[in-house]
């Protein structure tokens, strides 16, 4: 699987050309799946999954003008046999894997089956915020996504980051309606982390092909190398 991991989507031409080039093809001959599930629990939570999933929301994603374009809810997915979704998720190009709670995110995706799935596949992983923590094996939204985990769940101690990259990803680097993401508390946070840390603002994306890594941005970003320090220490 390829990873095209974003603050803000698609958001500027640089970052569309990784994506057309990680496709393989254009846009328009490409078919992609839509995953809003990581909104549910915010308040609003079924407006924002609407806006991404008619491509309305600010972050350019669904509505690039892919070939076709479906919805895949994992919340509904246990339900469902898996012949009846999981040829699709093979088949297709690309993922595009919408933000919100990382927690609920990753619980969700092991729930459903879709974590287990995902290094199988030939397509692009394209995350957007959350979306692109999920697949990192630290959650720097931890603190944040408790807030709106429900009451006697398990998601806290069981929905950690999949993991299925070896560096960890911040977004959203010094937007100033939120005050966690300078880079000072970036960098404290960082120091704490095994893996590299990349502090990434809406303009920038980061690229895995075979492992490779690479930056695409026409904005701000800073890898903060890994830490020898205690993640649980935190």
């Amino acid at each position: 699987m390829k990873f095209l991991l974003t603050s803000g989507g698609i958001s500027n031409p640089r970052i569309a050309d990784a994506l057309v080039e990680m496709l393989g093809k254009p846009i328009a001959e490409s078919t992609a799946l839509i995953i809003p599930t990581a909104v549910h629990p915010f308040p609003g939570g079924a407006s924002m999954a609407f806006e991404a999933i008619t491509g309305a929301a600010s972050s350019p994603l669904a509505g690039l003008g892919w070939k076709s374009l479906g919805v895949l809810e994992l919340t509904a997915l246990p339900t469902i046999r898996p012949a009846s979704w999981a040829p699709m998720v093979r088949e297709v190009d690309a993922l595009l894997v919408w933000g919100g709670d990382v927690l609920y995110l990753c619980h969700w995706m092991r729930e459903s089956g879709l974590a287990e799935l995902l290094p199988s596949l030939d397509a692009v992983y394209v995350g957007v915020s959350a979306g692109s923590i999920a697949v990192t094996p630290y959650n720097c939204d931890a603190e944040f996504d408790l807030e709106f985990v429900p009451d006697g769940s398990d998601m806290a101690s069981s929905a950690e980051p999949l993991g299925l990259v070896d560096f960890t990803i911040y977004p959203h680097l010094d937007d100033p309606d939120m005050p966690d993401t300078s880079r000072a508390n970036i960098e404290r946070w960082a120091s704490g982390i095994p893996v590299p840390t990349y502090a990434i603002d809406d303009a920038t994306a980061i690229a895995v092909v075979d492992g490779e890594v690479e930056v695409i941005s026409e904005g701000q970003w800073e890898r903060f190398p890994p830490s020898s320090a205690d993640p649980a220490a935190r």
